[in-house]
């Protein structure tokens, strides 16, 4: 398959494929002119490529995913990790959610006036953006 096929059958631009290539993730069999050709299992492991990036695996840790001659081999160890995070995150999000919400619907004539509102601000102005878990919680 040259790198157009590829492009078309993955959804991914040609652009992509040759920086994954360029990072090691898949490999070029050889050249037809001035395309690359792949081998047709490049889809199922630009497919195994696109599950990790959706689970929020960089490609460092996916590219550690495959061994020398490509066959997937995957950490167990390494995917309870990234689903505790998720879940971890997935808390975050819902009380984030949560607290918009109630935001949206507070009573008070302004939402510095609202109670909840005021935990929030002062949760926020004590933790940096980036760890929310005992914030959110807060909210609650």
């Amino acid at each position: 398959m040259d790198i157009g096929d590829v492009a078309s059958r993955s959804g991914l631009p040609a652009s992509t494929l040759r920086y994954y290539e360029e990072r090691g993730l898949i490999r070029s069999t050889g050249r037809h002119g001035l395309r690359r050709l792949f081998d047709p299992n490049v889809l199922e492991r630009l497919a195994l490529i696109a599950l990790g990036r959706n689970a929020g695996f960089s490609l460092d840790e996916i590219a550690g995913m495959f061994t020398a001659d490509g066959r997937p081999q995957i950490d167990r160890e390494q995917l309870f990790a990234k689903a505790d995070e998720l879940d971890r995150n997935i808390k975050q999000l819902v009380a984030m959610r949560d607290g918009l919400r109630h935001a949206a619907n507070c009573p008070a004539p302004s939402h510095l006036e609202c109670p909840k509102f005021q935990r929030l601000l002062r949760a926020a102005a004590n933790k940096p953006v980036k760890r929310r878990t005992k914030l959110t919680a807060k909210l609650q």
